[in-house]
C-alpha cells in the first residue's frame, strides 16, 4: 500500500504536500464560512460563485497550462506556483485580520488562486512520475489522493475550531505559511535521482496534440465524460455541507468543519484501497460512480446531523475511489511526452466544470433547499454510471439481460478473445507508453 514511500524523493515530497494540503483545506473551509455567514446572509449562490472563480481558470487557460507542464522544468514551475499561492494566502489573511475584507476581495483572491492552480495542477500531477518509477506510478497517484483526503479530514476540523476561536483571518495566514513546506521539499529533493522525461518540442501544433490524442482514445473519452458529470454537479461539497449544516441542522463553524472531516475519512479509505491495487480497473470506476449516486441520495434524505455525517463518509469513499481510479487510468495509459497536456485536459474537465455546476447547485440550494441541491449531485453519479454502461455496450460488446428478476451483463459473440483477459484500462497503451519511455 505504501511502497512509493520507499524512495527518498517521494517521501520528502509527500511530507511537504501533506502540510500544504492541510493549509489549503483550512483556507477553503474558512473562506466558504465567511462568505456564507459574514459577507452575505447565507447566500449559497455566492459560495458557488467563489468556487466558479477559483476553478474556472482550469478551463479557460487550457491547453496552455498543459503545454507549459510538458515544455518546462516541472520542479521549477511548482516552486513558482507554490510561492504565488503563499503570497495570496497571506494577502487575504491580512485583509481579513484587519477587518478590511469585503466580498469582492474574496472574489479577486479566488480568481488569482485559480490562475495559479491552473498552472500548478498539471505540473503537480505529472511531476509524480519523476519521483517514482513507472511500476509505482499508480500507487503514488493513489497515495497523493490519500494525502489530499487526509488533509481534507484534518484541515476543515482545525479551520472550524480556529474560525470559531480567533477568526478566519488567522486561518488564511496559516495557509499562506503552509506553502513553505512544499517549497522546502522541492529544494531538498535529490535532483540527480529525478526520472526526467523528454520535453515537448516547440513545433507547430503542440497546443492541439493533446486534444487529438484524447479524441483517438474512446476509453479516455468515457472517463472524461464521467469525471465531468460528477466533478461539475456532484463534488460541490462546500455548498452541500455548509448549507446543510447551517440551514437544515442549524449548526455553527465547528460542526461544519467536523462534517467535512468525517467525509474526508471515507475519502482516505477510498484512496488507500486504491493504493493497494496494482493498476486501475474499469469495474471500480463504474461501481464507484453508482455507489456515489446512491450514497448522495441517502445523505440528502438523512433527518439528523450525525446520520448525515455517516452518509457523507460513504459519499467520500465512493467519490475518492472513482476519481483516483480515473486519474491513475489516464496517467498510466498516456505517453510521457503528452502526459502534461492530457492531464491538463483531465484537470480542466474535473475542476473547470465547477463554474458551470457550482452556481447551478447554489441556486438550487437557495430556491429549493440544500437537500435538493444534494439530489443534483446524486443524479450526476447515476448519469455517470449510465454513460459507463453505454460505453461497455458499444466498445466492450456487453449486453444487458433481465432474467429471474435480475439485471445482468454478459458478452456477446463479437467480443474478442483478447478482451476476455484484459481487465485494465487501455492495457496496450500502458505497455506502449512504458516502452516509449524506456527507449527515450
Amino acid at each position: 500500500m505504501f511502497r512509493s514511500l520507499s524512495g527518498f524523493n517521494y517521501r520528502v515530497w509527500a511530507a511537504g504536500a501533506l502540510v500544504s494540503n492541510v493549509g489549503t483545506w483550512m483556507q477553503r473551509t474558512a473562506q466558504d464560512w465567511i462568505v456564507l455567514t459574514q459577507l452575505t446572509d447565507h447566500d449559497a449562490a455566492a459560495v458557488g460563485f467563489v468556487m466558479a472563480l477559483q476553478f474556472g481558470p482550469q478551463l479557460l487557460l487550457l491547453p496552455l497550462t498543459g503545454l507549459v507542464a510538458d515544455r518546462f522544468d516541472q520542479r521549477k514551475i511548482l516552486m513558482v506556483t507554490q510561492a504565488a499561492g503563499g503570497v495570496l494566502g497571506l494577502g487575504l489573511g491580512i485583509l481579513t485580520v484587519t477587518g478590511a475584507v469585503q466580498l469582492w476581495h474574496v472574489y479577486v483572491f479566488a480568481a488569482l488562486l485559480g490562475i495559479v492552480a491552473a498552472f500548478d495542477a498539471p505540473a503537480r500531477q505529472t511531476f509524480v512520475s519523476q519521483l517514482v518509477g513507472g511500476a509505482n506510478l499508480s500507487n503514488a497517484v493513489a497515495l497523493n489522493s490519500a494525502s489530499f483526503s487526509a488533509a481534507r479530514m484534518i484541515g476543515p476540523a482545525v479551520a472550524g475550531l480556529l474560525t470559531a476561536a480567533v477568526g478566519a483571518g488567522w486561518v488564511f495566514l496559516i495557509n499562506g505559511a503552509s506553502f513553505g513546506a512544499v517549497l522546502f521539499s522541492l529544494l531538498f529533493l535529490r535532483v540527480g535521482e529525478l526520472q526526467r522525461s523528454a520535453r515537448a518540442s516547440s513545433k507547430k501544433g503542440n497546443l492541439l496534440e493533446g486534444f487529438r490524442y484524447v479524441r483517438s482514445r474512446p476509453d479516455i473519452m468515457v472517463i472524461l465524460v464521467m469525471v465531468f458529470l460528477i466533478g461539475t454537479f456532484g463534488l460541490n461539497f462546500p455548498i452541500f455541507i455548509s448549507t446543510m449544516a447551517t440551514t437544515v441542522f442549524h449548526k455553527g463553524a465547528a460542526e461544519f468543519g467536523v462534517l467535512s472531516s468525517v467525509m474526508a475519512i471515507g475519502s482516505v479509505v477510498g484512496a488507500l484501497l486504491s493504493a493497494r491495487r496494482d493498476k486501475p480497473r474499469l469495474r471500480f470506476l463504474f461501481a464507484a460512480s453508482a455507489v456515489f449516486g446512491g450514497a448522495a441520495t441517502v445523505a440528502a434524505l438523512m433527518p439528523t446531523y450525525w446520520g448525515f455525517a455517516v452518509a457523507l463518509a460513504a459519499v467520500g469513499l465512493a467519490a475518492q475511489t472513482m476519481m483516483t481510479t480515473a486519474n491513475g487510468a489516464v496517467q498510466l495509459s498516456t505517453p510521457e511526452r503528452l502526459r502534461g497536456r492530457v492531464m491538463a485536459i483531465y484537470m480542466a474537465i474535473f475542476m473547470g466544470g465547477t463554474p458551470i455546476g457550482a452556481p447551478i447547485v447554489g441556486w438550487v440550494a437557495n430556491e429549493f433547499g440544500p437537500r435538493w441541491a444534494l439530489g443534483v449531485g446524486a443524479a450526476s453519479g447515476i448519469a455517470a454510471t449510465l454513460v459507463g454502461l453505454l460505453w461497455l455496450v458499444k466498445y466492450r460488446h456487453l449486453r444487458m439481460h433481465y432474467a429471474d428478476r435480475r439485471l445482468s451483463l454478459s458478452h456477446d459473440g463479437r467480443r474478442r478473445a483478447a478482451d476476455l483477459v484484459a481487465e485494465d484500462l487501455a492495457a496496450t497503451e500502458i505497455v506502449t507508453a512504458e516502452v516509449t519511455s524506456q527507449k527515450g
